[in-house]
């Protein structure tokens, strides 16, 4: 019986697709699940509809709630975790404080001032993690979804110590979009990708051993639906001959070239969904469905749950990294791990995403060798604003953040430097209740790059950190 404790479960949908998940493998038919949320209500909705799913199943899996971390994490073989740290509280902040500085983000979780800003008060929730997971499960995988990907993974090889790797679905949403563009099955199109989260690049595209890349272009251009809503991406084919992982409004915004003119941004975006890269696309559609999991509880208890069946499972790489790991089954995906050599033309210790395999032995990340020349040098330029930034979080250093702040692509191409100055210490402001580690003045409080500094329960025990879930 394997032990998963779940930090940020109030999340519900995703709670509830990562345990379906995990229970699609017969050898985890009694996993036993303890579910951690700071809300009591989102924790007991989650909770009950996941017992529906494993009763109506006919499963002797359990699900242990509570709003104690420790007690989530002690005796756990593996620790996943979701929180979206400050709700939608933080992240209104997040997009709507650039905003009035021109800094026009659409989803403001990877990059520029939001994605900083929310990697600062994100990076101390994970450290206070990774203690608990020295003490009390030594030998425990932590398997992040939170974002920022890169910064946070970043941090916590620095001042963790623990055994971890980040997980995004980012590449296969991609590989299928790529498929529907060529027309063909998605099983059948076999891809490499390599680079930084939300900035990976399929450098290998083949169908059947033939190389598809000097095609995708054209297929791309010609597909009514994708040169609709993609236009951004497919820009940055045809000038750097390779796609990028994320969708048009993430990568928009993470390069200086396409949201800095308003009167040009319609030209870069496509209103047909938020991810396409409408001003503040993702907070709206947060807003919009905030509400959603208390609207349609009552309707979803009723309902018979869904069957678990392996045609069900989705493609989030938990379920089975879990399953390589413990049945020697070997899984290939594509994971964000330290730059080791990795990819040679990319900073050693950054965060890189690129092939691994989980097996029996743990998690062996693939060699990738360097990056076309135009993606490296994208990839190498968000990477100095991460290196500041988690540098920042580590000891509270305001000045740091805002120069990481400077460096931002987006963010130089409208702002000068006295407008960067004035926007970060806004957000200091604002965001002062979710980030412990600076103060008024600037120092550190404490320094939470020393191991069992317990940041987060000091805050907790003042009353001040307030992390909801999402939704």
């Amino acid at each position: 019986m394997i032990k998963i404790a779940m930090i940020g479960a109030g999340s519900i949908g995703f709670t509830r697709g990562l345990l379906r998940d995990i229970l699609t493998v017969p050898e985890f038919a009694d996993a036993e699940f303890r579910f951690m949320d700071i809300s009591p209500q989102n924790l007991e909705m989650a909770a009950s509809l996941c017992r529906k799913t494993i009763t109506e199943n006919g499963l002797p899996a359990r699900i242990q709630t509570t709003t104690h971390q420790r007690e989530a994490v002690c005796g756990a073989d593996y620790v996943i975790c979701t929180a979206r740290v400050g709700g939608l509280e933080a992240f209104a902040h997040d997009i709507e404080i650039p905003l009035k500085y021109g800094v026009d983000q659409c989803v403001g979780d990877t990059l520029g001032p939001g994605g900083i800003f929310y990697a600062l008060r994100t990076i101390p929730v994970l450290l206070d993690i990774a203690a608990d997971m020295r003490e009390l499960a030594p030998g425990a995988l932590l398997l992040n979804y939170s974002n920022p990907m890169a910064m946070n993974m970043w941090a916590v090889r620095r001042a963790g110590g623990v055994r971890a790797v980040g997980l995004c679905h980012g590449v296969q949403g991609g590989h299928a979009l790529i498929a529907q563009a060529l027309g063909l099955p998605a099983e059948e199109v076999d891809y490499v990708c390599a680079g930084i989260n939300h900035q990976t690049w399929y450098i290998q595209v083949t169908h059947k051993g033939k190389d598809m890349l000097p095609f995708l272009l054209e297929a791309m251009e010609k597909d009514p639906e994708i040169a609709r809503d993609e236009p951004c991406r497919i820009d940055i084919l045809r000038r750097f001959g390779y796609f990028s992982t994320e969708s048009n409004g993430h990568l928009s915004e993470y390069l200086p070239w396409y949201r800095k003119r308003p009167a040009e941004l319609n030209r870069w975006i496509s209103d047909t969904a938020w991810i396409h890269g409408r001003t503040a696309g993702y907070l709206n559609e947060c807003r919009k469905s905030r509400h959603e999991y208390e609207q349609h509880y009552a309707e979803w208890l009723a309902q018979p749950a869904e069957h678990i069946t392996p045609a069900q499972r989705s493609h989030e790489h938990a379920s089975y990294i879990l399953e390589g790991i413990e049945t020697g089954r070997t899984y290939r995906g594509h994971f964000n791990v330290g730059n080791s050599g990795l990819i040679t033309n990319l900073p050693r210790g950054c965060t890189v995403e690129l092939p691994c395999y989980a097996d029996a032995t743990g998690i062996n990340p693939a060699w990738s060798g360097p990056l076309p020349m135009a993606c490296a040098a994208t990839c190498r330029v968000s990477i100095n604003v991460q290196e500041m930034a988690v540098e920042a979080a580590l000891t509270g250093n305001r000045e740091l953040v805002k120069l990481a702040v400077l460096h931002d692509p987006l963010t130089g191409a409208v702002c000068n430097p006295e407008e960067v100055w004035a926007m970060c210490d806004e957000m200091f402001d604002a965001l002062a209740p979710w980030m412990p580690q600076f103060n008024s003045e600037g120092r550190t409080w404490p320094d939470i790059s020393q191991p069992n500094a317990g940041v987060l329960r000091a805050v907790q025990a003042a009353g001040d950190y307030r992390p909801p879930s999402l939704r």
